[in-house]
């Protein structure tokens, strides 16, 4: 059985920094396509960024250059590095997994698993 469990979310002010965890058991995130993904109150859940099998990583452009994604095989976790935040970035943050692929896969049909969410609060 997978399961994906999300930790790191809470309050921050804008131009902070916060790092979200992402633990998997019965998924190998090494050969594995992982991502986050994010839903704001009244808004659709949107693509953040990925790391593909192959090492590869993908972000949204509204996150680029200042969110990380990042994975520790040996803890079998994916990571999220979260700086310079605003208050656009509130939402709630969920972590999702897939099948390995060589190009990166930014849309929710890519993936089979995902976690409960954490919340992200980024006062102005």
């Amino acid at each position: 059985q997978v399961q994906l469990v999300e930790s790191g979310g809470g309050l921050v002010q804008a131009g902070g920094s916060l790092r979200l965890s992402c633990a998997a058991s019965g998924r190998t995130v090494s050969t594995s396509n992982m991502a986050w993904f994010r839903q704001a109150p009244g808004k659709e859940r949107e693509f953040v960024a990925a790391i593909m099998w192959t090492w590869s990583t993908s972000y949204a452009d509204s996150v680029k250059g200042r969110f990380t994604i990042s994975r520790d095989n040996a803890k079998n976790t994916v990571y999220l590095q979260m700086n310079s935040l605003k208050p656009e970035d509130t939402a709630v943050y969920y972590c999702a997994g897939g099948r390995g692929t060589v190009r990166p896969r930014e849309g929710v049909d890519g993936y089979d698993s995902w976690g409960q969410g954490t919340q992200v609060t980024v006062s102005s």
